[in-house]
């Protein structure tokens, strides 16, 4: 009997459609986090492909940074990741839920 088993799919879909890997992921070394990279290492973990910790460790961020990120995918989708447009989307939600 196996015990403690992980299974993991080996690949998931990206948040643009197409299939992702652990090989189409952004390599370990980015730096420069655009929106696209950002949500493609959401949606692995999201999809099962990653754990939090592995993303973390792999791509040096904090819990708190990665978190930030699903918060902004789910409130406000991919246009919630601009650095850009954080406050702006952030006091939009926080309107929304006072209504």
């Amino acid at each position: 009997m196996i015990e403690n088993q992980k299974i993991r799919p080996a690949r998931v879909i990206g948040p643009l459609g197409e299939p992702l890997t652990l090989d189409t992921l952004p390599p370990p070394e980015t730096t420069r986090w655009v929106v696209r990279r950002k949500a493609e290492v959401v949606a692995a973990v999201n999809g099962g492909l990653l754990t939090v910790d592995e993303v973390c460790e792999r791509y040096g961020l904090s819990v708190e940074e990665f978190a930030g990120w699903q918060r902004a995918i789910d409130r406000s989708g991919m246009p919630g990741l601009r650095v850009t447009r954080i406050q702006h989307y952030k006091s939009l939600y926080e309107r929304q839920q006072k209504y």
